[in-house]
């Protein structure tokens, strides 16, 4: 019988295996690579905002995430009630008040980091809708016994300026009181906004309103009544970054650039004007 020949070792399978799971690691990690900062979400920031702001926001939102990456949530309502909400707490990174009064509360409660920036300016508008069912011709027609006017509620900033603007036509009349009392009994309801007091006479429920200039550019359908000259009211816009902020260098990052160059351009293109820096 023919001795058996020697048997040849067959290689194990196992190192092949092994072999392959650490290359499918490797593969696997060239091909996640390390993160990248476009993977990581984008900073958000909380803007409470006055209601008269809201449009600006909706192009300034964007326009400010696509030049540094950082998004915006916007909260759009009263001045006063949201001064109010951060008073109580409310988290916000920047608050844009139709006014300095609100600011300079948040400043007086010691709730503002860094100082106040005033960022634009507004006028005011007496507008009506475009039927013109009150006939109102003149400014001076928002005396008239029965015209009825939609206001806003007391403390809303529009409220402040519209008293004001009330104060100076009643200076052009015989009667500067009896002006003032006859536009006071007109009044048929109060709003809590001044977008809210625009759209009530756009839809035709009430004959005239105090808004600003901005509101009736945005409505079409408001018809605007000239104020005569001398008489009209600048309304200044202010900002402030909240304590409540969990983010403040963002909210004030915000704040500069909307009181700068590309802020003030939006600012312009909804009828808002410019105002003079406040003190530092």
């Amino acid at each position: 019988m023919a001795p058996a020949l020697p048997r040849t070792p067959v290689p194990s399978r196992a190192p092949s295996r092994a072999l392959a799971l650490a290359l499918a690691s490797v593969l696997a990690v060239v091909a996640c690579g390390p993160s990248s900062p476009s993977d990581a979400a984008s900073p958000v920031i909380s803007a409470f905002v006055a209601a008269s702001l809201r449009d600006v926001m909706a192009a300034a939102g964007p326009a400010y995430a696509d030049a540094t990456g950082v998004r915006i949530e916007t909260s759009a309502d009263a001045s006063t009630a949201l001064r109010v909400q951060i008073e109580q707490g409310a988290e916000a990174d920047v608050f844009l008040s139709a006014d300095t009064l609100n600011p300079d509360a948040l400043v007086a409660g010691g709730l503002v980091v860094g100082r106040v920036v005033p960022f634009a300016g507004n006028e005011l508008a007496i507008v009506v809708p475009k039927a013109n069912p009150g006939a109102v011709r003149s400014a001076l027609d928002l005396s008239r016994r029965g015209l009825k006017i939609v206001a806003a509620g007391d403390g809303v900033p529009i409220s402040g300026y519209a008293e004001t603007l009330v104060h100076n036509l009643a200076g052009q009349t015989p009667d500067p009181a009896g002006f003032i009392a006859a536009y006071a009994a007109n009044i048929v309801s109060r709003e809590d906004n001044v977008k809210a007091v625009a759209t009530k006479i756009a839809l035709g429920e009430g004959d005239a309103a105090i808004v600003y200039a901005t509101d009736a550019v945005a409505d079409p359908s408001l018809v605007v009544i000239p104020i005569p000259d001398g008489s009209n009211v600048l309304a200044t816009y202010a900002g402030v970054v909240p304590t409540t902020s969990r983010a403040p260098s963002l909210g004030r990052a915000f704040l500069d650039w909307l009181a700068g160059a590309p802020g003030q351009a939006i600012l312009a293109r909804f009828g808002f004007v410019p105002v003079l820096p406040g003190p530092s």
